[in-house]
Order: structure tokens, then C-alpha cells, then sequence
């Protein structure tokens, strides 16, 4: 199996209640083992991670943003996982950013993108707690929280209390495409 190593920027959107927008997709040799992931993906040669991850929200959810609205990351952390058959280690960085009515199309997805996402929502972390609904990494429930938590402050309904910047070990989960 092939390993690409690569540094990625991934966005929770969070919403007015409290929401955070996320992707519900497969891997394309797994159709039947569908999960929710964030949004995000490789930054280019060259590009800061800030600016992969308004790029990658303007790519997949059709969200335009000044990268300067993401601030800090929320959480630094690597993870190692499969996808269309090839492996990947990656360092991802995450950023939290508060939405207002905010529409979101696919139509600045690349066709890979579309052949393996077909919906969006806006989840509460318990909707991925509670067994219905299933993340790409059980990770994301937390971070989801602690995205809330630092553009709606701890006191939102579903807002985790804790530090704002985490680096956290190394895991393998099942996809964060």
C-alpha cells in the first residue's frame, strides 16, 4: 500500500445554536461504511495551513471566509489512516470558525469529492455519541466541543471546558478523508 505523508488544515464551522457543520461521506472502496468527517484537507506547497483551511471551506461547503476569521487552531494532532487504498500519516490542524446563516453547496468540490459526499448537517457532538450517527474518527465528538467552545465560549450547550490548543498522541482511526 502506498503511504503519503502530508501536513492538512481542517474547519469546524460552528453555527448560532451552537452546530457544527460536517461532511457525511465513504471511503470509494468502502461504499456501505459511511461516516460524518470535517472539513479539510492537504495544504499546497507553499500554502500556510490557515489559508489551506478557508480554501478547503470555500472547496467542499462553498463557505467564503478571510482566512484571518480562524485564528489560533483549536487542536494539532497526527493520525494515521486508509483511504482509496492508499495509507496516510498526516498532521492535521484544526480551526474553529463562528457562521451566520450560511449557505453551503458542493459546487466547488473536485469529482472525487462529489463521487464520496452526499450530505451535510449541522450535528450537536452527542448526534456521533448516541450510536445513530457515526464519525470518521471518535475524535471528533471532542473536538466538535472544544470548537464550539472556543467561537460561542464554554457556556454554549454542547461547549467542552478545557485548553484551547491541544497536541494530542498519535491515533489511527478509520478516515479523516
Amino acid at each position: 500500500m502506498r503511504t503519503i505523508r502530508r501536513n492538512t488544515a481542517r474547519v469546524l464551522p460552528v453555527d448560532q445554536a451552537g452546530r457544527v457543520l460536517l461532511l457525511h461521506g465513504w471511503d470509494p472502496q468502502q461504499p456501505d461504511n459511511q461516516f460524518w468527517f470535517t472539513i479539510g484537507g492537504a495544504a499546497e506547497p507553499g500554502e500556510s495551513l490557515v489559508l489551506a483551511a478557508a480554501r478547503e471551506l470555500r472547496e467542499e461547503a462553498g463557505i467564503v471566509i478571510d482566512a484571518d476569521r480562524l485564528g489560533e487552531p483549536i487542536e494539532v494532532s497526527p493520525i494515521v489512516f486508509s483511504w482509496a487504498g492508499v495509507r496516510f500519516e498526516q498532521d492535521q490542524t484544526f480551526f474553529a470558525v463562528a457562521v451566520d446563516d450560511i449557505a453551503v453547496t458542493f459546487a466547488g468540490q473536485d469529482p472525487l469529492e462529489r463521487a464520496t459526499i452526499d450530505k451535510h448537517a449541522w450535528l450537536y457532538p452527542g448526534e456521533l455519541e448516541d450510536g445513530t450517527e457515526r464519525p470518521a474518527d471518535p475524535e471528533i465528538p471532542r473536538l466538535m466541543r472544544a470548537a464550539i467552545a472556543a467561537v460561542r465560549g464554554p457556556h454554549c450547550p454542547g461547549a467542552a471546558r478545557g485548553r484551547r490548543h491541544i497536541r494530542a498522541p498519535p491515533r489511527v482511526g478509520l478516515s479523516s478523508y
